[in-house]
């Protein structure tokens, strides 16, 4: 199913609304623009196979595009609206577009040059036409309205945050069914086993929608015929306002939004009613088991997690009952089973941590676009199994818990530190908003710990507060994991999906270290 099917069934339900603005779109809206859009796209030479990218915020603009080229076979690239024009410029060259849509509020994105066809929405007509851009509007107005003879189903290319290295564009196979046909939506499959998606689902998304989950689940909510609620950004108090309001019944979340639901005063906490809720998903990066335990207690136990990836080749699933006997674990593979891996290649045994590899699910694959190596590195030497370079161990019971990136691991001495956890003894603690913990070059040991710390506002940063902060972790951690360092920051680069880009802090310590020594 798709947005067609509900489109002659319940042509007037809303299929998406913004939180915000009240900027809606039915079925049948849904439907004819994204239709519109993909005659057009077809009318000036995109073939199935062809990508077409997008640059934008969060608005329904971004949905009219994804389902133009899900029903015409192509391929969708969104873009992080976050990134500088430059690098917006290198995943727009490198995705190989026929096509770019932006949203012209994204001002990077207007200052890109691409020799394709061009169109903007959200701006001025005679201003965007002036900018080289066709307006967005006028193309819809211009097309044809008349069904396709063919709807292939086409597939996202999302690529990777970046975290660290060039984002890496992360390809699937098509499946070869069309856009109507059973079992095309795997996410939607998923949502609705094992989270009671359907078509009564008001499902709210409030994080970016060029991320895949966010992406993805709101298109399931499209496949199934609920309604999607779309945050323009997050914010705490804003997210508990519109689940009141819309009626919420699913929603999912990055631990960061977690924390800073659990950081709102007790009254604000208190004031809205969320008995709507039947559902919170979780996933993207570790959750801190004190954060998870205390939304338990707060929302109840409706609170799911998943693990998975962007390539999608192998995940797990944990519901809070369980989570409970089992804190801090991710769960059991729903998709292909889990190996844990050692540096020699050989599989390790329970509670041995290594790189966490899934068996390929038969018939699907993946490859890095344009990146051989990076792609043979994500598969075993010598069995099918697929890994994205995160680090974790199994317990006896075959329950997956999680350390930290191998890119981001510390070695210390000859000691293996795990990042995550030092990130997570102060997940809480009331004077820090934020915090990143990377290694750094040391004469003696190898690596030392330095912890980037973004102070709360009523915060005093300087040296008493890095000796609280230093000896808080004595108690809680062993000493060698205790960070040697502590940087205050107003600002640290954490996506808007929850992500820390570490490459970043590693560059600034860089920068500061050589102004030291100038």
């Amino acid at each position: 199913m798709y947005p067609g099917t509900w489109a002659q069934q319940t042509p007037e339900k809303i299929a998406l609304v913004m939180a915000g603005s009240g900027r809606s779109l039915t079925y049948r809206e849904l439907d004819e623009r994204s239709l519109r859009l993909a005659h057009h796209l077809q009318d000036i030479g995109l073939q199935p196979g062809d990508v077409v990218t997008i640059v934008s915020d969060n608005t329904p603009e971004a949905y009219e595009v994804y389902w133009a080229a899900v029903r015409s076979g192509l391929y969708v690239t969104f873009v992080n609206n976050h990134l500088s024009t430059d690098e917006m410029a290198y995943i727009v060259e490198n995705s190989g577009a026929k096509a770019l849509v932006i949203s012209a509020r994204v001002p990077a994105a207007r200052a890109l040059a691409f020799a394709g066809e061009t169109m903007a929405f959200g701006g001025s007509a005679e201003e965007l036409r002036a900018e080289g851009y066709a307006d967005y509007e006028t193309v819809l107005a211009g097309a044809s309205a008349e069904p396709l003879a063919d709807q292939p189903r086409g597939e996202d290319m999302l690529y990777s945050s970046g975290t660290t290295g060039r984002p890496k564009g992360i390809k699937r196979s098509m499946t070869g069914l069309q856009v109507d046909d059973p079992g095309g939506d795997g996410i939607a499959e998923v949502a609705s086993q094992l989270y009671g998606f359907s078509q009564d689902v008001v499902y709210l998304s409030p994080a970016p929608v060029y991320h895949a989950a966010p992406l993805k689940y709101g298109a399931a909510v499209h496949t199934l015929g609920g309604t999607l609620v779309m945050m323009e950004r997050f914010d705490a108090q804003g997210f508990l306002e519109a689940v009141q309001r819309f009626g919420i019944t699913h929603t999912q979340v990055v631990p960061t939004m977690f924390v800073r639901m659990l950081k709102l005063p007790a009254e604000v906490r208190a004031a809205y009613d969320l008995s709507s809720l039947q559902c919170v998903i979780h996933a993207a990066a570790p959750c801190p088991v004190d954060v998870k335990r205390r939304m338990i207690e707060w929302f109840g136990p409706i609170i799911m997690e998943y693990y998975a990836s962007t390539e999608a080749m192998g995940g797990t699933f944990i519901d809070s009952a369980t989570w409970l006997e089992h804190p801090g674990s991710v769960g059991k593979p729903m998709l292909g089973p889990v190996h844990i891996v050692g540096e020699d290649g050989r599989e390790l045994g329970a509670g041995e941590v290594g790189t966490i590899y899934f068996e390929r699910p038969e018939g699907r694959t993946f490859s890095y676009h344009n990146d051989p190596a990076k792609t043979a590195e994500a598969f075993h030497p010598t069995e099918d199994w697929t890994t994205v370079g995160d680090l974790g161990y199994v317990d006896e019971e075959g329950y997956l818990f999680l350390t930290d990136r191998k890119a981001f691991m510390i070695i210390s001495g000859g000691v293996n530190i795990y990042p995550q956890e030092i990130e997570d003894v102060y997940s809480l603690h009331e004077a820090v908003s934020d915090i990143a913990v990377i290694g750094v070059p040391d004469e003696e040991m190898g690596e030392r710990v330095v912890a980037f710390v973004e102070p709360a506002p009523d915060a005093v940063p300087g040296p008493e507060l890095a000796e609280e902060l230093r000896t808080y972790a004595r108690e809680r951690i062993a000493h060698y994991k205790v960070p040697k360092e502590f940087i205050f920051s107003d600002d640290l680069p954490r996506t808007p999906t929850g992500k820390m880009v570490k490459g970043k802090l590693k560059a600034r310590y860089d920068e500061m270290r050589d102004l030291a020594h100038a």
